[in-house]
């Protein structure tokens, strides 16, 4: 199967809930899950918005929104129930929300790493505790969390960033060896820079997300966020471990594991390039 060639009645039936779901991958995630057949709850912080983007997504199967805050395990929990109560089952839990930071990890205050932290790990920790169990108890399921190139490799300017991801990389591939024996997937999805809101977003002093991600990297054009969507529905289907996205990347973390010390020295030479050009904006 190609990974952008999804069978219109490939989800057909199925319950899912996306959280990040009013924008971005998350919105993109619902989009292509409708347009497969599937039921899907698009939950979001900004529950307004979760309910625009679920009544603008159409297709076989149907969107609802809700207000959603990753950070509450019982809204988590409650959420998931509720969809149990609903359709009888839950069969995809995509633990999409993130939030970012970059600049100088000295800047970094407390507060935001605790934030960053909140969202990006206790988030994705929520959604399987609130998921995982039910799936076992109806044996089957698929879980989905989102994570990013960040998670595999390293560069600073992004370090609490990182770190997350990083967590959410070794979440996904330990809790797929358990899961496995229960019938139950686990994809984690690790995508370069994406076409999201994101991009512009947690910027701290005069360091500039477009820049980093994007000009800094010498990329021309950020992961088409649809594009992606299609990418992590195949891999759900094929249940295959891991999701990334574009070639490019792929090709950089197998260059990773052959030159270890090269990629190392690449990142450092990236990084003082980011602060000469943030210093000339200060």
């Amino acid at each position: 199967m190609s990974r952008r060639e999804i069978p219109a009645d490939a989800f057909a039936g199925r319950t899912a809930i996306v959280t990040g779901g009013a924008s971005g991958i998350g919105a993109a995630l619902g989009r292509a899950l409708v347009a497969a057949g599937a039921h899907v709850v698009l939950a979001d912080l900004d529950g307004p918005g979760a309910d625009r983007t679920a009544s603008a997504t159409t297709g076989p199967g149907t969107a609802r929104g809700a207000a959603l805050d990753v950070t509450d395990a019982a809204a988590v929990q409650a959420l998931v129930d509720s969809v149990v109560v609903e359709h009888g089952r839950l069969d995809l839990m995509f633990n999409n929300a993130g939030i970012t930071f970059i600049g100088a990890t000295e800047d970094l205050t407390l507060e935001q790493w605790n934030a960053i932290i909140d969202v990006n790990i206790r988030g994705v920790v929520h959604g399987v505790a609130a998921a995982y169990p039910r799936m076992i108890a109806q044996g089957s399921g698929h879980v989905v969390n989102t994570a990013s190139m960040g998670g595999l490799m390293a560069a600073g300017l992004l370090t609490a960033y990182v770190t997350t991801k990083h967590a959410v990389v070794g979440l996904s591939l330990a809790l797929r060896t358990e899961a496995e024996a229960h019938g139950v997937g686990v994809t984690v999805v690790c995508p370069a820079a994406v076409d999201t809101p994101i991009l512009d977003k947690g910027e701290i002093g005069p360091f500039r997300g477009r820049d980093y991600y994007l000009e800094g990297q010498g990329i021309k054009k950020p992961v088409d966020p649809d594009v992606l969507a299609a990418s992590v529905l195949s891999a759900v289907l094929e249940n295959r471990s891991t999701v990334i996205e574009p070639v490019q990347s792929r090709i950089a973390y197998r260059l990773q594991g052959l030159a270890p010390r090269f990629v190392e020295r690449s990142a450092a030479r990236f990084v003082a390039r980011q602060m000469r050009r943030a210093g000339a904006r200060r």
